[in-house]
């Protein structure tokens, strides 16, 4: 691969203060590797860190954080709290729980997994906007929502709802959700958005990553910021975390943005049994 540009944390793309490439830790439940990928990845240039009450690892996360040579100021933090744990009260308890774990006094970024489990609009987002106005949290967000979830979420909270995370990549592009963020200015930020590595064995996106001598990876995180989705790629190696850093110095073509496009086969890697019956 040809050698790419020096790219520094001003490169990356915000949307609404949110850096658009950050590091996923889902399935990063080794602790020493957790914490050691999370401090590389920041003192590489990563300002976004995704974690979740689920993952089991946001001590590790908090400990990368803090070993990185980066003040938590600029660190964008984010955690998701658990389908269990939607109840007002449990909301509450669960997350102080997780700012103890991370190690600091507040996240950017609050998500709630799943509308599952004890979900409940009214009762769940209640919780939610007190954590916002008593500043532990920064923002509000949902995940895994279609858009008539957000509907619903967007009506029980006084908070904004800031973004919604959802399984996005080339091979399942999301055009409706897509239209529907835009619509309500809420952003869109895509885990899995390597499709779990499928990316690598698509013809389509070699021929591009070939063209612009890139890797696959990159082709797909690029195309992600062309469609103004920030990227969240879980990655552990430090090989790994650099090949998708790497994406922000390749600019896609007109071509390739089409080509890219008239893919879409609707490849979803992610659909457990609690998850939206309309998926």
């Amino acid at each position: 691969m040809s050698q790419q540009r020096q790219l520094s944390p001003e490169d990356v793309p915000r949307a609404s203060g949110m850096p658009m490439l950050g590091l996923g830790t889902w399935q990063n439940d080794d602790a020493d590797q957790c914490a050691e990928s999370v401090e590389y990845a920041l003192d590489a240039g990563y300002r976004h860190i995704d974690t979740a009450q689920a993952y089991g690892n946001e001590e590790a996360v908090g400990e990368g954080v803090a070993n990185a040579d980066v003040d938590r100021g600029d660190v964008f933090l984010a955690t998701k709290v658990w389908n269990d744990n939607l109840s007002h009260d449990d909301v509450i308890e669960s997350t102080e729980s997780s700012l103890e774990k991370l190690g600091v006094d507040y996240v950017d970024l609050l998500y709630i997994h799943w509308p599952a489990g004890e979900y409940d609009p009214e009762e769940t987002l209640s919780a939610f906007d007190e954590l916002y106005d008593e500043g532990k949290i920064e923002r509000v967000g949902v995940s895994n929502f279609e858009p008539r979830h957000l509907d619903e979420a967007m009506e029980a909270a006084d908070a904004p709802i800031f973004a919604n995370q959802v399984e996005m990549h080339p091979l399942l592009q999301q055009e409706e959700l897509r239209e529907f963020a835009a619509e309500e200015d809420v952003e869109l930020v895509a885990y899995s958005p390597l499709a779990r590595g499928d990316v690598f064995e698509d013809d389509t996106l070699g021929d591009i990553a070939e063209k612009h001598d890139a890797s696959a990876a990159q082709v797909s995180l690029a195309w992600l910021r062309e469609k103004g989705v920030t990227a969240i790629p879980k990655a552990t190696g430090e090989d790994r975390i650099e090949d998708n850093w790497a994406s922000l110095a390749l600019d896609l073509d007109e071509e390739d943005v089409t080509a890219i496009d008239e893919m879409d086969p609707g490849d979803r890697k992610i659909d457990p049994e609690f998850g939206p019956d309309e998926w």
